[in-house]
């Protein structure tokens, strides 16, 4: 197959343009949707039983650093069955159904419309505007199932799979510059089209019931005992710093 010879002009012309055009379409949906997203509003309660789960949770997995009966001062503190944290401390019961909450599902359609609009609109004009040719390859081969996707507008039944039509190429760009669009907006960022094909459509997330979260800890911390790791530190040392001085003396050998 003859090996085609592209116009220079459609590097400056095509190529570039439409790759500035999908960044600023996606840095500008960024910030649309963090203007139209409701502030979470989070309560002094809710930081504290977070702050709470936390330290208990480090207590479970780092208590054998610590003396036992720094531990079980520790423990007395959450689990007391008069005075406890996980005791003491009451919790309204789950939080209602976000589906009910009308607020919600307005966000729920605002993200979707600041998603599908720009895109089907800034797609539409760049498939009217740069129609007819291709644009560039991809490096690397394909199968000719590719061409209905990567050749929109071109009807070449002979042309290589591998060449990409200016259409194709902005739709590229969308998960192409997803790296890029992390560098200028940070990560977890809004302009990230991989997140938003994956949670269109998804359906809220419900929030943490915190009377059960509180009683979960408990549980867990109840049955956790105390194990000291440290009664072999001085042998292990001395193992260790044996090891180092033979390896030394090895590479002084050496």
């Amino acid at each position: 197959m003859a090996e085609l010879l592209l116009d220079p002009d459609i590097r400056l012309w095509v190529i570039v343009p439409i790759v500035i055009i999908s960044l600023l379409v996606g840095v500008t949906r960024h910030y649309v949707i963090v203007l139209l997203q409701r502030e979470k509003k989070i309560t002094m309660v809710q930081v504290k039983d977070s702050q709470a789960l936390l330290r208990s949770q480090r207590l479970r997995a780092c208590g054998g650093f610590l003396p036992q009966q720094g531990f079980l001062m520790r423990k007395q503190y959450f689990n007391d069955e008069e005075k406890g944290y996980f005791k003491s401390e009451k919790r309204d019961s789950a939080p209602p159904n976000p589906m009910s909450d009308p607020t919600m599902m307005v966000d729920m359609l605002k993200g979707n419309l600041t998603n599908i609009v720009p895109m089907m609109v800034i797609g539409g004009w760049i498939n009217w505007t740069f129609s007819g040719f291709v644009a560039t390859k991809v490096p690397f081969p394909l199968t000719t199932r590719f061409k209905p996707m990567l050749q929109r507008g071109v009807q070449l039944t002979t042309l290589d799979a591998s060449w990409v039509s200016s259409a194709s190429w902005y739709f590229l760009n969308f998960f192409g510059l997803r790296s890029v669009f992390g560098l200028i907006l940070g990560d977890n960022n809004a302009a990230d089209q991989s997140q938003m094909m994956m949670g269109m459509g998804a359906m809220p997330e419900v929030a943490q019931d915190p009377a059960k979260a509180l009683k979960r800890e408990w549980e867990a911390l109840q049955i956790c005992h105390h194990q000291w790791k440290l009664d072999t530190i001085e042998e292990d040392i001395i193992r260790n710093s044996t090891t180092l001085r033979r390896v030394q003396q090895k590479d002084k050998k050496v």
